[in-house]
């Protein structure tokens, strides 16, 4: 998968619909994201995560792309993701493993929501 279909994949993990999503997160996923109860596997990743509403805009900035491996992609970004008023910012992982020719599945994502470190006074 070359690099701009790995981003569009990814986005469209933020965009699609639930029966997309579905399609693409592997049953082994595991997922560790910023709310009860945090770690999440299999087919409780999946209904996590398909079930919460789509964002209307993503933003992916600072990405990575590492293939470690043959059928083996990890991936790294920072995302700003919108939907009507809600703004959500995190740092972000996914690994992908192909499964055939052009069949891939998230098998791994992780999300740390963006914290705003305090301003460093140099004076002091």
């Amino acid at each position: 998968m070359d690099d701009d279909r790995v981003w569009s994949f990814e986005k469209s993990l933020w965009t699609g619909g639930s029966d997309h999503y579905r399609e693409l997160v592997d049953d082994e996923c595991l997922m560790a994201l910023p709310h009860p109860p945090y770690v999440f596997g299999g087919a409780q990743a999946i209904e996590a995560v398909s079930d919460t509403p789509r964002w209307s805009e993503v933003v992916i900035d600072d990405g990575r792309i590492a293939r470690p491996q043959e059928g083996l992609i990890v991936i790294a970004y920072s995302v700003t993701a919108k939907r009507g008023e809600e703004t959500y910012e995190a740092h972000c992982t996914s690994t992908y493993r192909r499964l055939s020719h052009e069949e891939w599945r998230v098998v791994q994502h992780q999300q740390t929501p963006r914290i705003l470190a305090p301003a460093v006074d140099e004076g002091h």
